[in-house]
């Protein structure tokens, strides 16, 4: 999927967060977001995948073979953030069958699979509402990056996880991530080190 953004704005109630902002997110690009904390680095993210519309400005969505309405976009991305709500009801299982009913996995991977890939074997009848943070994020990273789209987004990746997370999120988007667009939005150089293009949001201040 390509998504093209031109002279796109933001604004929430008189400040405005983002101005002019000119970026294509071409099939295979890699793409970091990068500035400080509270720059807009989420917003910007959130515009890309078309949870937010913009003040100003336009964002077109297209395939090879058309361009996609707002509501067709959801199809084709998968997206990661610390910030995004998991069923805290739901056990390990039932979390990652419910996802698989809208967004197959990449591979034929099986729930069995993915449990595997999170180390959580033990875990697999708990509840997530149990879990601990860095469990959560590790979660949320292996639905969105073993997911079948051709978008990937990522907005601080690491947050809540330790060396060894970090080590397994970069082993995953070396597995996984090899024929797809990603989009990652942090100022922590490890979470977007296989990006060859970086774009300073305060650029667009």
């Amino acid at each position: 999927m390509k998504v093209e953004l031109n002279q796109v704005g933001k604004r929430f109630r008189r400040d405005w967060i983002l101005r002019g902002v000119d970026l294509c997110v071409e099939p295979g690009s890699r793409i970091a977001i990068t500035g400080p904390n509270g720059s807009g680095k989420s917003t910007l993210l959130k515009i890309i995948c078309g949870h937010l519309t913009p003040s100003k400005g336009k964002v077109l969505f297209s395939t090879a073979k058309q361009n996609l309405e707002l509501d067709q976009v959801y199809a084709h991305l998968a997206f990661a953030a610390p910030y995004i709500e998991l069923i805290e009801e739901f056990s390990l299982q039932e979390a990652i069958d419910f996802h698989c009913k809208f967004k197959p996995f990449q591979q034929n991977l099986s729930s069995n699979d993915i449990i595997s890939l999170l180390g959580f074997e033990r875990s697999r009848d708990n509840e997530i509402r149990n879990f601990s943070s860095g469990m959560k994020q590790r979660l949320k990273l292996v639905l969105a990056i073993c997911s079948e789209a051709p978008l990937l987004l990522l907005d601080e990746p690491t947050t809540n996880l330790d060396a060894q997370g970090t080590q397994w999120y970069a082993e995953l988007i070396a597995r996984f991530g090899n024929t797809r667009s990603i989009v990652v939005a942090s100022n922590v150089e490890t979470d977007y080190s296989f990006c060859d293009t970086a774009v300073d949001i305060r650029n667009y201040k």
